[in-house]
């Protein structure tokens, strides 16, 4: 298919863009008679999810002001559509060479906090079809966590030994994830971190919107402050996470104790999540660059896990998983 697709647009000047963690590939599309780029975007698999839903919620949001790449063109039998560049500088990128980071996140706390202001309808795609967004529930929590056990604990453990501890701490988390506080009513973008954050002119953009869902006020939140993929310090996170209950609706400022606790859960539940899925980018999809990031991941993990409602579930991780092994950056599929 992508030898295909590059066919049709050979006449135009195309350069490979560093894939993500999805079944897209990119290029960038020069036309150099407009001196203009843009993006094409190709789908290798689930057309629907990385081509259909990613444009019609990047269309919702553009109609709520928030800045995504518009779609310019689409072809989707061929399976690729064509979108608003928006280059290559993120906010990751502005961080690690600024030593004002707290005013640089309180920039990405706004705009999540008018992302979660966003009134949730019915979203139509370029098809024509409508698309509802789904609610979070204690089925896809626990799916997603389940991925810690499927994909990372086969590598560093017996077959047997993983099914053990599956079965005991599946009860635990499932027990933990019915307590949240808040019920599932907020847009949440599912990745908001600050790799999907580009600088587009004087604003933020926000791209790979495709997997967004209805689900808890602290999501997002939890995916900005403990992103595994920019090391900050645990006064800063504490910092961002003021900043955003001074600047938030009122009902989680009075409900503090509970937002504390549903953004502890839900750190868990998300980077036990992540694990999974940077071991299954390696064995499965042969991305052997994901592995790195499970050292700080596991940090991120254990500072959460200090809470005392985790202690259960803390104790039989550090039972069978030792800090060598966490700080194993490197594993050979098998």
């Amino acid at each position: 298919m992508v030898n295909g697709v590059i066919m049709i647009l050979k006449k135009f000047k195309l350069s490979s863009i560093s894939s993500d963690a999805s079944f897209r590939q990119y290029y960038r599309k020069f036309d150099q008679k407009k001196n203009l780029s843009t993006i094409i975007v190709i789908s290798k698999k689930e057309k629907n999810k990385n081509l259909l839903v990613y444009s019609a919620i990047n269309q919702f949001l553009l109609n709520h002001n928030i800045r995504t790449p518009r779609l310019l063109a689409q072809n989707y039998k061929k399976g690729f559509i064509e979108i608003e560049d928006f280059g290559n500088i993120t906010v990751h990128h502005i961080l690690k060479k600024s030593r004002k980071k707290f005013h640089i996140y309180k920039k990405t706390v706004d705009l999540l906090i008018k992302l979660q202001k966003i009134k949730l309808r019915v979203i139509r795609n370029f098809l024509g079809k409508s698309y509802k967004l789904e609610k979070y529930s204690l089925n896809n929590l626990q799916k997603e966590s389940d991925l810690f056990f499927d994909w990372y604990l086969p590598l560093i453990m017996k077959k047997n030994k993983v099914l053990e501890i599956k079965k005991i701490l599946n009860k635990k988390l499932k027990i933990l994830y019915k307590k949240l506080k808040f019920k599932n009513e907020i847009f949440v973008h599912r990745d908001f971190h600050v790799s999907n954050l580009m600088k587009v002119n004087s604003k933020i953009g926000l791209i790979d919107s495709q997997d967004a869902i209805i689900g808890n006020p602290t999501y997002d939140l939890v995916s900005l402050i403990d992103d595994v993929r920019i090391k900050t310090s645990y006064q800063l996170k504490k910092n961002i996470f003021n900043y955003y209950l001074n600047k938030c609706p009122k009902i989680y400022r009075r409900r503090k104790n509970d937002f504390i606790h549903d953004f502890n859960i839900l750190s868990v539940q998300r980077n036990l999540k992540i694990i999974g899925i940077f071991s299954r980018l390696f064995k499965r999809d042969k991305k052997e660059q994901y592995l790195k990031l499970i050292p700080y991941t596991w940090k991120l993990l254990e500072m959460r896990l200090n809470d005392k409602m985790f202690s259960e579930i803390n104790t039989i991780l550090n039972q069978f998983i030792s800090s060598k092994t966490r700080a194993k950056n490197r594993f050979y599929a098998n």
